[in-house]
């Protein structure tokens, strides 16, 4: 793989995430290939990928999309945008698509994906990275972006930046995107764990969007309780969150619309499996394991783990 071409993608689960970020990939001009199935791919396929976010309309017409890795061969970058429970199985789907410097960048939710993927391609293959962008698919073949702004944060673990890091951001910050070399990668990816694990568990708790959420105070008190639940956890791994971490993703929270939710709400609304076992269900585990108490998402988990596995 030469550094004189442009760099070529494949994005790993087309939904919300993967298919925004794909699609303002291709925007800009680079080879993208995109991997997913069902009635997604089909339209896909068909009439291409629909993009609407807040000051943004367009639609990616000619598209490269398969349900087989093996038809796109190895790439620079893998987008790794697959829901939690998958991560085995399309990890070892991406062996198709990696050649000798292939990165491969997880913007799954948790922190258990990139030893996962470590483990089945090499950690040489395993850069980090967590994507500060709320996408959901609306229907198959459009995607709705409904953060204020859209964001990647990445790095390799060594904490060196890498020519194929500096290529990565070099593509994200063309395509329009924000692109933050992260200081400590792991540290980023607990710090959008800390708010993910909050966010998911008082919008599927109270079956409410953010803006209620977080405007009553008995609600945004245990939305920060469980929060800092994490934060111990963290530290017991020698993570360094910090309240502050805590404050500022309390006011990213606040920067969010009123009616957004995430997208383990908009599955347990759907009837849809959920990524509980790795949110609050990964701090109850890791808890347990640090002997760190996490009565607050003990209980989150005790009460959703009976629509874990979906009615679908």
């Amino acid at each position: 793989m030469t550094e004189s071409r442009s760099p070529t993608f494949a994005i790993m689960g087309s939904g919300g995430m993967g298919g925004y970020i794909g699609a303002k990939l291709s925007q800009a001009g680079y080879r993208v290939s995109f991997i997913a199935r069902g009635a997604h791919l089909e339209v896909m396929k068909n009439n291409g990928l629909k993009i609407e976010g807040p000051e943004e309309t367009f639609i990616v017409d000619r598209i490269r999309v398969t349900s087989d890795p093996r038809e796109i061969g190895p790439v620079d970058f893998v987008i790794f945008c697959v829901k939690l429970w998958d991560t085995e199985v399309a990890g070892d789907q991406c062996r198709y698509l990696v050649g000798p410097d292939t990165a491969v960048l997880s913007m799954q939710n948790g922190v258990d994906a990139e030893p996962i993927l470590r483990g089945i391609l090499g950690s040489e293959h395993v850069m980090g990275a967590t994507s500060e962008i709320g996408a959901n698919i609306v229907e198959p073949g459009f995607v709705r972006r409904f953060t204020p702004f859209a964001s990647i944060r990445f790095g390799e673990f060594d904490q060196i930046r890498s020519t194929r890091s500096i290529r990565f951001c070099e593509a994200i910050t063309a395509a329009g995107l924000g692109a933050e070399h992260a200081d400590s990668i792991s540290l980023t990816i607990w710090d959008k764990f800390l708010w993910l694990v909050g966010a998911s568990a008082l919008n599927c708790v109270t079956r409410q969007p953010f803006g209620p959420v977080r405007e009553d105070p008995d609600t945004r008190a245990l939305l920060r309780q469980i929060m800092e639940e994490v934060m111990f956890v963290a530290n017991a791994k020698d993570i360094p969150l910090t309240n502050a971490n805590i404050e500022a993703r309390l006011d990213y929270i606040d920067s969010l619309p009123g009616q957004a939710k995430v997208s383990m709400a908009l599955d347990l609304e759907r009837g849809n499996r959920l990524e509980l076992p790795w949110l609050s269900g990964a701090v109850v585990r890791m808890g347990r394991e640090l002997n760190v108490p996490t009565p607050a998402n003990n209980v989150i988990y005790a009460v959703l783990k009976h629509y874990v596995s979906g009615s679908v």
